[in-house]
Formats: structure tokens, sequence, C-alpha cells
């Protein structure tokens, strides 16, 4: 068969191509999914692949998917026809969230040749290599299959500055809104061992600062596989000579407990800055939600980590338009938000999921009352963060530097380690150390200042 023959679209040839090997990767969705992603990158570079832009022709796309919201699944779905156009010929590869929950219904989407879910990723090259344009492949594992944490490969990166690591994998708390758990499966905690190798070889790479994230990430240990809690990770991670940083991305508010409030108050290399989501400000919509606490305790645990932790930011998601808001549930959302004063908010608008409990609840929101409330949200969020920076503002702060900054030449940006996002003059040599800045002027939540080297 003609080689040129492959760029229509319905030629079966067989894998690999003739040449050099090329694989195009996009992510949608979390910091796991980026995760993820990088590491796809990594297996298909040792067999020999070179990794281009996902705008370029290749011979392989990989569309690494959210399905959180229906937004998640119609970007997905572009992204694929995107692939497609580019180059008709291509294997088209959807994984992650969408494929897992939805195999069927991608795999029928014209031009995609295999599904992966959100695991066994580390056959993804073989897979590939077996495979027809052309052929319909489902290679999704059921979640009756999950059993253990998968590990992937270890992520080269020429950013060596905040490194994000995965910890643990799956959640068996089934919100009633929420979908993560049927595409991710219940919950597997990462080996000890594993992650302090990574997290050494981060650092030797030269990596200042580590996220630890996951799908449940303040559950690590709970499934009893690997003898130890999140915060005893933490301390172990804390012996890494070098290591300046250790961020937590995420952590449910069940999962903040006294041993972890206590560890993160000693300081370095703990950052102070727990992102605890908190969903909904109304005690009847968080019971509707199926979240485990009141508005009463999550009240309660925020005052305890400020009387604890010296200058913590604590920031949170909030879901809006959950069915059965009705305004007074959201005013109390609203004062509730307002009244604790948190230092960053990220907002979502409720999206109904298939298959999950709420997405048939009576009382589903008006997608314009949904809009409205987010806007609302949103402009809340930015004030208070604006206020919480504020309290910087002629005070020295260290800033752990991260590159240019964006949009004004001759600007370094970076974050503190209550990830307060700082900028100020300076050069390049200074990414990746830790320089003292004096904070003097505020830019809606951005800090601007002078170093200070005293």
């Amino acid at each position: 068969m003609d080689k040129k023959s492959r760029t229509t679209g319905y030629v079966l040839e067989c894998w690999p191509p003739d040449g050099g090997k090329t694989v195009a990767i996009t992510t949608l969705g979390c910091k796991v999914n980026q995760y993820e992603s990088s590491s796809i990158a990594e297996i298909f570079r040792a067999r020999g692949y070179r990794v281009v832009d996902f705008k370029d022709r290749a011979d392989v796309y990989v569309i690494n998917t959210c399905t959180v919201t229906h937004m998640g699944d119609r970007k997905s779905r572009q992204l694929i026809r995107r692939a497609v156009n580019t180059n008709p010929g291509g294997l088209v590869v959807v994984a992650g969230c969408y494929s897992q929950v939805s195999p069927g219904e991608v795999l029928e989407i014209p031009g995609v040749d295999m599904v992966v879910g959100t695991t066994d990723k580390s056959g993804i090259v073989d897979r590939v290599e077996g495979l027809r344009k052309g052929q319909k492949l489902n290679a999704v594992l059921e979640r009756s299959g999950m059993k253990e944490f998968e590990e992937l490969p270890a992520v080269a990166s020429t950013d060596r500055v905040r490194a994000f690591l995965k910890i643990q994998e799956g959640c068996d708390n089934f919100c009633s809104y929420c979908i993560v758990p049927y595409a991710r499966g219940p919950l597997r905690s990462r080996d000890p061992e594993k992650v302090l190798e990574e997290a050494s070889s981060m650092v030797s790479a030269g990596y200042r600062e580590i996220v630890l994230t996951g799908i449940h990430t303040g559950a690590y240990g709970k499934d009893k596989s690997v003898g130890i809690n999140l915060a005893g990770l933490m301390r172990r991670m804390a012996g890494i000579k070098g290591l300046a940083r250790i961020r937590l991305s995420s952590v449910e508010p069940m999962d903040v407990t006294e041993e972890l409030i206590s560890l993160v108050a000693l300081g370095p290399p703990f950052c102070p800055h727990l992102h605890i989501p908190l969903q909904s400000g109304d005690d009847k919509i968080l019971a509707a939600m199926r979240r485990s606490y009141s508005t009463g305790h999550f009240r309660d645990l925020v005052g305890c980590i400020r009387d604890r932790i010296a200058d913590v930011s604590v920031t949170t998601d909030v879901i809006a338009g959950f069915p059965g808001e009705d305004d007074e549930s959201f005013l109390n959302t609203y004062s509730f938000i307002e009244e604790l004063k948190f230092s960053g908010l990220h907002i979502f608008k409720y999206s109904p999921r298939k298959g999950t409990p709420a997405a048939d609840f009576p009382g589903q929101v008006f997608p314009g009352v949904k809009e409205d409330r987010s806007k609302k949200l949103i402009a809340l969020g930015k004030e208070m963060a604006g206020r919480f920076a504020s309290r910087y503002l002629g005070r020295d702060v260290e800033v752990l530097v991260e590159g240019d900054a964006e949009g004004m030449p001759l600007m370094m940006q970076g974050h503190t380690a209550n990830y307060l996002r700082v900028v100020f003059t300076g050069n390049e040599a200074m990414r990746g150390r830790f320089i003292p800045v004096r904070a003097e002027i505020l830019h809606g939540d951005i800090l601007e200042g002078q170093i200070n080297l005293k």
C-alpha cells in the first residue's frame, strides 16, 4: 500500500511507521492528570518517540481527558477532532477520566482508535504499536480491577523549581455530585519508599519545592496498605537533604488531623498553606452533597488552624448552583465564606454527571442562576484574596523564584510559602533561588516589591 495513503484516514496500515516516530500529548483537568501525562510522555520517549506539540502533525495523539464537568467532555471531543484534522492517518488514543466512565461513547467518536482509562497506562506504547489505523480498541480496566497504585516513570522537566508528586490514587467518598470515584477507582496509596525515592530524585535534579498530590491526598495510608499516614509520610520527607518546601495540593476537612496541624505548625519545610474544599456554606446542601461535616465543624477547624499555624493561608473550593440551592442556601454560603475570610476561592458551577445521585435530584438550578451566583462568589474570592495579600505590604517575604513574570518585562515572579504570588525586578539567574522581597505595591492579589538583602 502506498505510504502516502496514510493521510486519507481509512488506510489499515501496520504500526509502527517508517522513520522517526512522533507523539503529541495534551491534557485536560487536574494536577494528577498533568503528572500522568508527563509520565506517559516519558514512556513514549523511552521507546524512541519524539514528543511534539499537539498542534503539530504526529504519528500518535494522546488526549488525557477530564470528566468532572460537562465542559471537560466537550473540550475532550474538540481536541479529538483537532487531532484527526491535523493528521487523519495518525493514531488517536483517548485516556483519562472521560474514557474511563464512558469508553463506548468515546470509542464511537470518529477518528478514535483506542481508549485507555485512568490506570494501566504503562503498557500504552505496546498497545499503540499493535494497533492498526481504523481498529477500535477498548483498553479500559473496570473499577473492580483497580487494586494497586500504578507506578509510572519519574517525570523529567526543565522547570527545576516546583514539582508535583503523586502519592495516592482513587477515592471512596462518593459525594453525591462527584464522578471521580467512578473514574479513578478505590483508594490506593503509593509505597512510601517509592515516594521518598522519587522525592529524593527530584531534589537531586534541582527541585526546591514538592507538592504532594493525589485524588484524595489526605486519605493517604487509610487503605492500610502502606503502614503510614499522610503526616507520617511528610515527616519522613522532611529528612531529605535539600528539600526546602513540602506543600499539600488539597486535603479534605475530615483529613485535617491534630497530627497534621501540629506538623505544619513546625514551619519549614512544611508550607503554611492548606487548601480545604468547603463546597457549600449551607448545612442542608452539605448533607445533600453527602459531605461528612457541618459548617460548624468547618468553622472550628479553620479557627484551630489559624490559631496554631503562623501566617497560614486557607483556600477552598465551592460549588455554585447545586440542586436544591435556593436563594437562602446561597446567601448562607456567601455569608459563611465572607465570615471565614479565605485567602483564595476556586468556584465551580454545578454540572450534572450521569451516574451520580445528584444528577437526578429535584430542584436543579437554572444555568443563568448558576452563572450569576458563580460570578458573585468569584468577585468575593478576588476581594478576599486581595485583602489577605494586603496584610504583607511593607513586610519582607521569602520568594521561591519560578521564572519571568508574564507580561512584565525585566520582572521575575514566584510564590511565598503561604502561596502569595510576588513579582519583582530580577533576572533569570535567580530562578530556583529563595529571594527576600520587600512587598510595596498590590495588584489585585499579586504583591510587587524590591529585593531586600539588608
